[in-house]
């Protein structure tokens, strides 16, 4: 176990002018209060903290952070309190402590939404201190270190857990050593075969070329030379993990990955970059499509780096990254070695000035807060947020030149709401580069991408499995439940208006804010909605705001014949609706006078959809109104609507709209008896064929010996048609029988 004064030192390497007194006191502090509590392992407790701390000191952080991480488990797992933190260390150090408690009591492994939930708690607390991030990260790195002698019920879990969040959160923010590593422990228990297999293939294959990577290096160190450019070669390996993930994306095997080494070049300045890559590929040929200048555009995280493939020495492909020794710490540390920078350790090179802004990475994270802000529900928040922790990025301009970073694999529409959510919304087209492209169209590093918009649009929910990017998907997301409230709220609104004067009641919308509470609705759109759904009889609603108000329903005795079954339907809507088609001439008059719901179909402005046996314009039809779904249209005649004559509250007046110049079809289903010979199918299909009308399915209900019985569901203009058919249907010589099936 680390020795305080050896704690101490650690950091006088990169920070001469270190607080002493504060570590000493925190890591005297945290043994005392750790006293002889004990690990899994068996080791004391506190070597956990001390651990977590010399880790923060490799990624050369302040004596406050690493003291804070020192005390980070005091809290949660001893007798020490806030205020004896804030008293003894100020309180600095107490506020990263608490945050810190907080992280570790949400326990992140557990089901999926607590575990989205504690996500969003996560980053909100990282928002406010970036430093929690830090040690939370250094925390997870030992236990990940530790994880064999954790149970092994657990490891699976944490481990799911390391590579789905912590790692990718690492690498967002630019910790790219952090993240290889917790990777690299996060397979090893995940598919530990897999890991093993790799991981041995790697070793041999490294040993094999040993003497071509020193090659390599030597001759790009002559070539630097040569140019009197001064730069250091290292060579790199390719990590398990990465490889791993390759031969699976690509379905490659791994004697075919081209690029399992790969050299780095670190220069004094930026313009040393470029002269090394001059002289570079002015020696040897580039491989087309491999170059990216993450300098002159830096990656989300702040990353920045040449990259460049060639066909080098020995004919071999050879990934070259070519930075400078700043983007070289910052690649490796992220957000610490800004954090680092901003506090003016490394003064006299500049740094501290052009560290002083708001990083990319910092940007990232408050766009992901801001998301939480716009009521994701938790769900949607953990998928839509791994998807960003996930993608690479391709930059892309608007026609002004604004740069965009979107995630490899994003169309127009990212773009689109990438740049502001109204933009998205009101997306009808792009232009890509000057032509205008298909939406779906994949974008590229460097497209100039133009929206064409429209007020009139409304995002499609189709759009969600196109897009990519969490925002995209939010947004639609919400866009389509919006739309959908609009449509039964202007449903319930229709219900309610016809409600209330059939009882000889004023209706308003103001008349619905008094009674909110006793509805148990926050506002008068919930109202509308519940109603528009059938969570809310329209009843119940005229009673709430006119408490005095009985109302007086019509009943008569069951029926004996289908004859009698209007009549009945009737009067079981009567205290609702008057229903169509019979009645008295005063009944008829109401109908004409548009008093019913206008159905014109499932692409009206009404959450409206038809019965399995269907029904067509000339059909007297009713609606019957069902919870999260709307009104669902029967033709009179149909046996399926006994099951509502105890329910008269749901029966729903409603007619038909159709203007004759729409040419929507409408769903009909038939029952065809059938000859069972040969071609009696394809003389069906011919008949319906020939009278313009469409088979949506076919199934066999019933096959003898002599007879196939079947059903089909059409779809025709309107009754006249399907009569028509069933006419020619039965005339055919293949046909016995042929009869509509709600009768």
């Amino acid at each position: 176990m680390m020795r305080q004064y050896e704690l101490v030192e650690r950091v006088q390497r990169y920070k001469p002018e270190v607080n002493e007194p504060l570590l000493n006191k925190a890591y005297v502090y945290a043994m005392q209060k750790h006293g002889h509590q004990r690990r899994a392992s068996g080791d004391p407790y506190f070597s956990h903290p001390l651990e977590v701390a010399a880790i923060l000191t490799d990624m050369h952080l302040d004596e406050s952070t690493v003291a804070a991480a020192l005390l980070h488990d005091t809290i949660e797992d001893t007798t020490a309190t806030r205020q004896e933190i804030d008293q003894l260390f100020g309180p600095d150090i107490g506020k990263l402590v608490e945050g810190l408690t907080k992280l570790k009591k949400l326990d992140l492994v557990s089901r999926k939404a607590e575990q989205a939930e504690n996500l969003r708690k996560l980053l909100l607390a990282i928002s406010e201190d970036v430093r929690v991030l830090l040690v939370k990260l250094a925390d997870r790195l030992h236990n990940m270190r530790t994880l064999d002698h954790v149970p092994e019920s657990k490891r699976l879990r944490i481990a799911e857990e390391t590579m789905d969040i912590y790692a990718p959160l690492a690498g967002r923010m630019g910790m790219q050593g952090m993240r290889e590593e917790l990777e690299e422990l996060a397979f090893r228990h995940i598919n530990p075969e897999a890991h093993r297999m790799v991981t041995a293939r790697l070793a041999e294959i490294f040993e094999k070329n040993r003497g071509v990577v020193a090659e390599i290096e030597t001759a790009l160190s002559a070539l630097f030379e040569k140019h009197a450019i001064k730069a250091k070669v290292k060579s790199r390996e390719k990590k398990p993990w990465s490889v791993f993930r390759k031969m699976e994306s690509k379905a490659l095997s791994l004697e075919q990955l081209s690029d399992l080494f790969g050299f780095r070049v670190i220069t004094q300045s930026v313009e040393d970059c470029y002269r090394a890559l001059g002289a570079i590929h002015s020696t040897w040929s580039m491989v087309p499509g491999r170059f990216k200048d993450y300098i002159s555009t830096p990656k989300q995280n702040d990353y920045r780096s040449i990259h460049t493939t060639i066909v080098g020495p020995s004919r071999q492909r050879i990934e070259l990254q070519i930075r400078t020794d700043e983007m070289n710490t910052i690649a490796e540390y992220g957000v610490a070695a800004h954090a680092l920078y901003k506090d003016g350790v490394r003064k006299g090179n500049g740094a501290a000035a052009s560290m002083s802004k708001e990083t990319n990475a910092y940007a990232w994270l408050r766009r992901t807060i801001e998301q939480l802000a716009e009521g994701d529900n938790p769900e949607d928040f953990l998928e839509n947020t791994k998807l960003e922790l996930f993608q690479d990025q391709v930059f892309c301009f608007t026609p002004k030149g604004m740069l965009i970073a979107l995630p490899r694999g994003a169309t127009p529409i990212d773009f689109a709401y990438a740049v502001h959510t109204e933009v998205g919304d009101t997306c009808v087209g792009a232009k890509i580069n000057g032509r205008i492209m298909p939406l779906i169209t994949e974008l590229k590093n460097g497209d100039e991408v133009e929206i064409i918009r429209s007020k009139a649009q409304v995002p499609p929910a189709a759009w969600e499995s196109i897009v990519v990017t969490g925002k995209a998907r939010a947004a639609i997301r919400r866009a389509t439940k919006n739309a959908i409230r609009k449509q039964y709220s202007g449903l319930g609104l229709r219900i309610l208006e016809r409600v209330f004067a059939r009882a000889d009641k004023e209706f308003t919308r103001d008349s619905l804010k008094p009674v909110l509470a006793r509805l148990a609705r926050k506002d008068v759109d919930d109202v509308l909605t519940a109603v528009g759904r059938g969570e809310l009889t329209s009843s119940d609603v005229l009673r709430a705001v006119y408490p005095d108000y009985k109302e007086e329903r019509v009943t008569t005795p069951p029926p004996q014949q289908r004859e009698e079954g209007w009549s009945r339907l009737r009067n079981a809507a009567g205290m609702l609706f008057q229903l169509p088609g019979r009645g008295s001439r005063k009944d008829r008059k109401a109908e004409k006078s548009g008093g019913a719901v206008p159905i014109r179909g499932v692409g009206g402005d009404l959450p409206v959809r038809f019965a399995p046996e269907g029904a067509v314009p000339g059909d007297r039809i009713v609606g019957i109104m069902q919870a999260g779904v709307g009104i669902t249209v029967y033709p009179i005649q149909s046996p399926a609507l006994n099951a509502f004559d105890d329910q008269p509250e749901r029966w729903i007046d409603v007619r038909w709209d159709i203007e004759e110049s729409n040419r929507e079809r409408f769903p009909a289903r038939i029952s065809v008896t059938a000859i069972n010979a040969p071609g009696s199918l394809a003389e069906i299909a011919q008949v319906v064929a020939v009278n313009d009308a469409n088979i949506h399915s076919l199934s066999m209900v019933r096959t003898a010996p002599d007879f196939t019985e079947m059903q089909l569901d059409l779809e025709v203009w309107d009754v006249k048609h399907l009569n028509r058919l069933l006419t020619q249907l039965k005339n055919a010589p293949a046909v016995s029988e042929a009869k509509r099936v709600n009768g």
